[in-house]
């Protein structure tokens, strides 16, 4: 008992002194790494502040530049249709006709009533007129019954112009009735046929039309070239059904908002289509020149590390390496576009690698 008492504190005190010497060896070791100068004199460059024009090249679509699915505004049967698939259509033209009785006997009920109403406002009027002008003879006629005149004109006049504006919203029923094209352009789709039930309950649209003598080339822009995309930004593209044939556009609008799906904003170039080139639908390969709303850094590719840890440049600092962590834009050529904590006078090394060392002194050529 009393010999392993005794050699248990002699074992963890030599463990101890043993740890202790390794580990103060280890950062000797390390400090001496640090402190030692990189023996293969480097290279360094400064980073080219610049904002050129590059190429961009993404899928786009030809759409109509408007589309509309029509649904009817009331509840009846398919009396005839005037337009089929393909049909092409002006603004106001009659696509087909509905047929409801009850909305034509509430109309003609409506208007009869309207009539009524209108011959009581006139006999009050005149009425009330007459006694006025009876009463401008002092005595003729007694101040009570030209109040009763004028009241029961104003309630006759009240009573016949609520009844107009029934008659009116029961004439509007009936212009439902007929179905017109809301612009124009090409029935796409036609989804009815004569007799059946359509409105309320049911869902089926009458029509889709599409207007294709102007269309919309939209473009989905990556987030990183988003603030690139200009007013006067100019595209060429390319459409599979006109091989080795070439349209150039203008941008005419764009959302300024990144779609979280995407992480893009869209971007249309209005199109003439009045000739009928293009169908619409059609996919096409956009080829955009862009350029930054800003002057942005670069330096060339070989000075970019890309390491497990990340990926960063080696930037030369009173003789000693400073890695900084960056983010890569556009490659233009062997240059390449960074973002991060770097200005235009530091100095870069021009081959970087992972060998160069936070802290490390360095010898310059």
């Amino acid at each position: 008992m009393k010999f392993k008492t005794c050699i248990l504190p002699i074992f963890t005190l030599t463990c101890t002194l043993t740890f202790t010497g390794c580990s103060s060896s280890q950062t000797e070791e390390k400090k001496q790494q640090n402190n030692a100068v990189q023996k293969e004199p480097v290279q360094v460059i400064h980073p080219i502040s610049d904002q050129p024009f590059y190429p961009l090249s993404l899928p786009g679509e030809l759409k109509p530049y408007e589309e509309v699915v029509i649904y009817p505004k009331v509840k009846g049967f398919v009396k005839k249709i005037f337009a089929d698939r393909g049909s092409k259509v002006k603004k106001g033209q009659l696509l087909a006709i509905l047929e409801a009785p009850e909305i034509s006997q509430h109309y003609l009920s409506a208007k009869s009533d309207e009539n009524k109403f209108h011959e009581d406002y006139l006999y009050s009027y005149q009425a009330y007129q007459r006694l006025k002008q009876a009463a401008s003879r002092n005595g003729a006629v007694a101040a009570i019954e030209l109040d009763k005149a004028r009241s029961k004109f104003r309630s006759d006049s009240a009573a016949y112009a609520a009844v107009k504006a029934t008659t009116g919203a029961s004439a509007q029923l009936q212009q439902y009735l007929k179905i017109t094209a809301p612009f124009d352009g090409i029935v796409i789709h036609k989804n009815v046929s004569a007799g059946a039930l359509v409105g309320d309950n049911t869902q089926t649209p009458l029509f889709s039309i599409a207007q294709t003598n102007r269309l919309r080339l939209t473009v989905a822009i990556p987030e990183k070239h988003a603030q690139s995309v200009g007013k006067n930004t100019k595209v060429s593209f390319t459409v599979s059904d006109h091989p080795g044939q070439s349209f150039q556009s203008v941008l005419s609008r764009k959302s300024d908002f990144l779609q979280q799906g995407t992480r893009a904003i869209t971007a249309e170039f209005d199109i003439l289509n009045d000739k009928n080139i293009w169908s619409g639908g059609e996919y096409a390969q956009v080829n955009l020149i862009l350029k930054r709303p800003y002057a942005t850094l670069w330096v060339p590719a070989g000075s970019i590390v890309q390491a497990q840890s990340g990926t960063f440049i080696v930037k030369v600092v009173s003789n000693m390496i400073k890695r900084v962590s960056i983010t890569t834009g556009i490659r233009k050529g062997e240059l390449q576009e960074i973002f991060g904590a770097v200005e235009e006078n530091d100095q870069i090394v021009l081959k970087g690698t992972e060998e160069l060392t936070d802290g490390a002194k360095i010898m310059l050529r």
